[in-house]
């Protein structure tokens, strides 16, 4: 497995794992290779320093922790995942699913296992609503037979 630094037409860094150079560039040359943040398929390979495996000795000498120089800011990471076109697919559609959900439903917050058990027995009209429930409250929901689906979890809209 080799680990690229790729960029974006966009000036946008992010890394990747390939099973070698030649499996790199047959997915770039099929526009499976995509920016995380604009999606661009227009991608290259960044300026990399190698990584090279230190030796017991060397790591012996390294200065312990009280002696290190301050440590430079952590880049932020980014997960990275490449995705066919049917995946692709999939998600938008995901996406205009939750769209349309929230948008033609109630959002009832942190009361959301509540009012779902009040129409549920009949106490209140039934309507769409969307809100919070922790995992146990779904967890008693489920067992009190009462039907409930949780909102598709999409990853952040930059990936």
């Amino acid at each position: 497995m080799i680990r690229y630094s790729l960029v974006c037409h966009a000036g946008h860094g992010f890394e990747s794992w390939f099973q070698d150079s030649a499996a790199y560039e047959k997915q770039a040359k099929r526009g499976l290779v995509a920016c995380p943040l604009c999606g661009s398929e227009k991608v290259e390979k960044a300026v990399m320093a190698p990584q090279v495996k230190r030796t017991k000795r060397a790591r012996a000498a390294e200065p312990v922790a009280s002696e290190a120089l301050p440590a430079a800011a952590p880049e932020a990471g980014t997960p990275v995942a490449f995705m066919s076109p049917q995946e692709r697919e999939l998600r938008g559609k995901l996406k205009e699913l939750r769209e349309h959900l929230i948008a033609n439903a109630e959002n009832v917050g942190r009361k959301f296992p509540e009012e779902a058990r009040r129409m549920h027995y009949g106490e209140i009209e039934h309507r769409s609503i969307y809100g919070e429930a922790s995992p146990d409250d779904a967890k008693a929901l489920a067992d009190e037979g009462i039907e409930f689906h949780p909102l598709p979890v999409l990853p952040d809209e930059r990936n």
